[in-house]
C-alpha cells in the first residue's frame, strides 16, 4: 500500500506533529527499552515519567491535565485491529516507525469497519505526532525488519485494567479504560473482544 509521510496533507485529518517541545532526551532514553520480536506496551514508566518532558506534555498538549508516559517496542507489520480513545494520543518515534490510521466516522453503526480505508504514515526518529480522538490507530509497524519503538502519552490510567465489564452498543468494545477496541478476525485478539474489520488485515 502507498505509505505517505506524516508531513503530507493527509495527515491533518488524523492529527498533528508536535513543533513546540524537544523530545531529543526521551527519544535518547528509549535506546534503553526492551525491543522485542513480539509487541509489548507499558502505559506509564517511571524513568520516562521522570524527564522535564513530562511536564511539558502535561501543561502544554494535555492542558494540565494528568497523563502518563509510556512505549510501544517490537517487531509488527500487520493490522490486526483498531483503537480509538476518548483523548487524544501522543506518538514520539523513537526509531522510523509507520502508524495505520483510520477516522471513527466511518466505522458503521453495527460498529464494522473497512479496512480499505486505512492509510498509511510513516513517522520519523525524533518526530512526535498528536493523534486526534477520532483516529483509529493500533500498534506502530516496523520499517522493514527492523524494530520499532514508540513512546506513547495518554491521560492518566488510560489502557489500564476495568473496574466492572462492558456489554452492549459501543460499550462492548470498551477492553480497558478509555480504550474501545474492534479487532481483525486474523488479529490474534483476546476471547471476547469485539471482530468487526472487514476486508484485508492490511501488512506494510
Amino acid at each position: 500500500m502507498q505509505i505517505y509521510s506524516v508531513t503530507d496533507e493527509r495527515f491533518s485529518k488524523y492529527g498533528k506533529i508536535i513543533k513546540n517541545i524537544d523530545f531529543t532526551e526521551i527519544v535518547a532514553k528509549m535506546e534503553e527499552t526492551p525491543c522485542p520480536e513480539d509487541v509489548v506496551y507499558e502505559p506509564s514508566i517511571a524513568a520516562l515519567e521522570a524527564l522535564p518532558v513530562y511536564e511539558q506534555l502535561k501543561e502544554i498538549t494535555y492542558g494540565e491535565l494528568p497523563i502518563q508516559i509510556g512505549y510501544c517496542n517490537g517487531h509488527n507489520h500487520y493490522l490486526n485491529a483498531v483503537e480509538y480513545h476518548r483523548s487524544s494520543e501522543i506518538d514520539i518515534a523513537a526509531t522510523d516507525l509507520i502508524l495505520l490510521l483510520g477516522w471513527q466516522p466511518d466505522i458503521t453503526e453495527d460498529f464494522t469497519y473497512d479496512t480499505s480505508k486505512i492509510e498509511a504514515f510513516r513517522v520519523e526518529k525524533g518526530t512526535a505526532v498528536e493523534l486526534y480522538a477520532t483516529t483509529l490507530h493500533y500498534a506502530p509497524c516496523s520499517v522493514g525488519e527492523e524494530g520499532f519503538r514508540c513512546v506513547i502519552v495518554l491521560p492518566k490510567d488510560t489502557n489500564l485494567p476495568l473496574d466492572k465489564e462492558h456489554k452492549g452498543w459501543e460499550d462492548g468494545l470498551i477492553t480497558a479504560k478509555n480504550k474501545w477496541l474492534i479487532g481483525h478476525p486474523e488479529g490474534g485478539l483476546p476471547e471476547g473482544s469485539h471482530i468487526g474489520l472487514i476486508g484485508e488485515n492490511i501488512r506494510v
